[in-house]
């Protein structure tokens, strides 16, 4: 790879002429110049960022952290991010934690030592540890879809509570009185809100369901599997809410492999929207949080919150209300 020395060489000048034709610092005769741009093209010299970063104390760079990219979720998250970032001249660095503390801590001090200008955090929820190491960086966070409550800083996420009383609402609507709760660890904000907005929609028909049918997964098609197995015992129930759509598909794929018929004997609903889910047969009806969007949104909201001076202000706090997006997965209840 060539370096600007090669350059100055190439062009007959000196080191410090190609840097001021290069950062315009300094007036050079147009001889000299054209000397240098030419002897660059030639080359196909390409000005060093880590320099350029250094002189002007930005980057042009945001880091996304994120704790599971293999989780279409987290991949559509960051296609909304990227494009956002690459509109605004932006570039992103991706780490995958994989929920794994000290890989979140190793990629956390990688992006401090490659000066970011932000950083966007797809957190798991309750992380006193990354919080407070958040809370020693020089540039601005944002965390998109899980708060951190020990950080006060910009958040983006879907109105979890809203989706699940959505959900809920559908099934009932369908004449679905028997219906059983998938979620994640409950212990994470997400799944927590989206199990307060369902049974919330349950109450407002008055329909109780035996604790026995409110169960834990992992957010996974292997989770979703699983509980359903368990869940769709002699006594079942007609509709499931899933906590995200991954776990939807694992129950879809449980009905298809007992013979249980979806949506006449049994109906899914799912969360977040992935577009693996249009494509499963039948296809994935799902509580949509529009997953670009919600990445588009936190990238601008990053770039501006780097752009202005934000000292002194409140965190901006962006809700995003999510949709039903029925497909073949929901009928009416069987009689």
């Amino acid at each position: 790879m060539p370096t600007i020395k090669d350059v100055a060489k190439l062009a007959r000048v000196s080191y410090s002429t190609v840097s001021n034709v290069i950062t315009n610092s300094r007036p050079v005769s147009s001889k000299a110049r054209a000397g240098v741009e030419a002897a660059i093209k030639q080359l196909n010299y390409l000005p060093s960022g880590v320099a350029r970063s250094l002189r002007h104390r930005t980057t042009s760079t945001i880091g996304l952290l994120i704790s599971n990219s293999t989780n279409p979720f987290f991949a559509e998250l960051a296609r909304g991010i990227e494009d956002a970032c690459y509109r605004n001249s932006y570039s992103v660095i991706l780490c995958n934690s994989e929920d794994d503390p000290i890989r979140q801590e190793t990629y956390l001090r990688v992006l401090m030592e490659r000066r970011i200008d932000g950083l966007i955090v797809g957190s798991t929820g309750h992380d006193p540890a990354l919080a407070e190491m958040l809370k020693n960086v020089h540039f601005p966070v944002l965390l998109v879809d899980r708060p951190l409550p020990e950080l006060s800083v910009a958040t983006v996420q879907t109105d979890h509570e809203r989706g699940g009383y959505l959900a809920a609402k559908h099934l009932l609507d369908l004449g679905h009185r028997a219906i059983g709760f998938i979620g994640g660890p409950l212990k994470q904000s997400p799944s927590a809100e989206r199990l307060r907005g369902f049974l919330s929609g349950l109450r407002e028909q008055k329909i109780k369901i035996p604790p026995s049918w409110i169960v834990e997964a992992d957010f996974s098609v292997q989770g979703g599997y699983r509980v359903a197995h368990r869940l769709m015992g002699a006594r079942r129930p007609t509709g499931i809410f899933a906590g995200n759509d991954m776990t939807a598909i694992g129950v879809l794929s449980f009905a298809s492999e007992k013979k249980i018929r979806v949506p006449d004997e049994l109906s899914v609903v799912g969360f977040d929207g992935i577009e693996l889910g249009r494509y499963f047969k039948p296809a994935l009806t799902t509580i949509d949080q529009s997953i670009q969007r919600l990445g588009e949104i936190a990238a601008a909201a990053l770039i501006r919150s780097m752009l202005e001076d934000r000292a002194g202000r409140v965190p901006e706090t962006h809700s995003i209300e999510p949709k039903l997006l029925i497909r073949g997965s929901t009928g009416p209840a069987p009689f």
